[in-house]
């Protein structure tokens, strides 16, 4: 099932991978429900209780287990294969989001039922992401193409976040938020019954393969996770952080909540043409050497984001960040990928994708404290200093050798990038 060598690296010669469409639609259908759920149970629960705290605390629980239970899921999957790990989740998942959204329809739910439900619902959610870049290393033999594969993943990742509330919005104008609620539960249940009834995913759930994966699924590939786990700590530090500082700039010089919007907009547009540049060019150096220089760059453009002197620039510096995040992260998760061994890709991903949102809570926190402490100025260098420094000990992990062996190179076209990383020991994509 896996791609000729001779295929010419692009982002088409991807998507006529057999079932790859098939496969990679299915799982942007799934991974939609994670774009559209968090402002819909926010909406929903706050309708129902009346209480902006209670939502709040509500969402943290969700999102809590939801990013601590992540390698636990991931594991199961690598464990027991695909199909017969991602589809129980999915309906136990979106079974408890339909539950909530009937709780929430009305005013007056029992906060404790609605907390009880999040938390099931953030238990049971499937790790689509890392289980589709597992499924892209196994279709694609050639390195160029799987980078470039896992440049398309993370870009239209990027998409349906920023997609999924849009969504939202057209539904809440004509049905209650809880509406919301139901729609995210029929996305991830519709999405990954496809996505694992996929054959180039259903290959992966038979007996022996599962068997061979067991055999194979130890932490050999552990150490190697440390670099692409910590710049994606980073990275998210960085985006946590953002998120806040942009909405106290746009506050402290009186311009409305509507332009949040329209900045964050151009962030996650800057990511997305970030993500395609890096996925369509040859680098000739290795992913273990480019990767601190993507957290620096965006650490360092952070920093000078700070010096804006109005909205206008801000929005320009925060674009020209944003090329650096899908980049740094598209980057981590082929670096993990490769680093572990096959019984480990899917945890490996999830490793990467746990320390970006456990990164992003907790800049949002950290800049929570340090806002209104701080001139914003200051608070930006803050930000972007903390992400150079993920940088700086990154490649410093690299250079030392710490990295662990990288997974043998399968294609012939692919071991030049392998040889490129050979100095810094190896080479190098939810959702959910």
């Amino acid at each position: 099932m896996s791609t000729p060598s001779s295929v010419r690296p692009s982002y088409a010669a991807v998507l006529r991978v057999p079932y790859a469409r098939r496969t990679f639609g299915a799982a942007a259908v799934g991974r939609l429900s994670y774009g559209t759920v968090s402002v819909s149970v926010l909406l929903s629960v706050t309708r129902a209780t009346g209480s902006y705290a209670v939502a709040g605390t509500v969402m943290a629980l969700f999102g809590a287990v939801t990013v601590l239970l992540s390698p636990l899921r991931a594991a199961l999957v690598d464990r027991y294969g695909p199909r017969r790990a991602l589809a129980p989740m999915a309906l136990l998942y979106a079974g408890s989001l339909a539950l909530l959204s009937v709780a929430s329809w009305h005013p007056g739910a029992p906060v404790p039922l609605l907390g009880a439900l999040a938390v099931a619902a953030g238990a049971f959610a499937p790790p689509l992401g890392p289980t589709m870049r597992a499924v892209w290393s196994e279709l694609l033999d050639d390195q160029r193409l799987l980078q470039r594969a896992y440049g398309l993943d993370g870009v239209v990742e990027e998409l349906l976040f920023v997609s999924g509330p849009l969504l939202v919005g057209v539904v809440v104008r004509w049905a209650p938020p809880a509406a919301g609620v139901a729609l995210s539960a029929l996305l991830v249940a519709a999405g990954t019954l496809a996505f694992v009834t996929s054959p180039a995913v259903a290959a992966g759930g038979r007996p022996e393969a599962v068997k061979k994966v067991r055999s194979a699924g130890r932490l050999r590939g552990a150490p190697g996770l440390m670099q692409p786990v910590l710049v994606a700590l980073g990275v998210g530090l960085a985006i946590g952080a953002l998120d806040l500082l942009i909405v106290a700039f746009a506050e402290h010089r009186g311009h409305g909540d509507d332009t949040v919007a329209w900045v964050l907009a151009a962030l996650s547009a800057g990511s997305a043409v970030g993500g395609l540049l890096n996925g369509a060019i040859d680098w000739r150096i290795g992913a273990r050497a480019r990767l601190p220089l993507f957290a620096g760059a965006l650490g360092l453009t952070l920093a000078g984001a700070g010096l804006a002197p109005g909205l206008g620039v801000l929005t320009a510096a925060v674009a020209c960040a944003g090329l650096f995040i899908a980049p740094a992260l598209t980057t981590s998760y082929l670096i993990a990928d490769e680093a572990a061994s096959p019984g480990f890709r899917t945890r490996a991903g999830a490793w990467v994708n746990t320390a970006v949102n456990a990164g992003g809570s907790g800049g949002s926190a950290a800049m929570g404290a340090l806002v209104g402490q701080l001139p914003l100025g200051v608070c930006f260098a803050v930000s972007g200093a903390v992400t150079v420094a993920a940088a700086v000990l990154a490649g410093g992990w690299a250079a030392t050798g710490s990295a662990g062996r990288p997974r043998p190179v399968r294609a012939p076209e692919a071991s030049r990038d392998a040889a490129d990383a050979a100095p810094s020991a190896g080479d190098g994509g939810a959702g959910g």
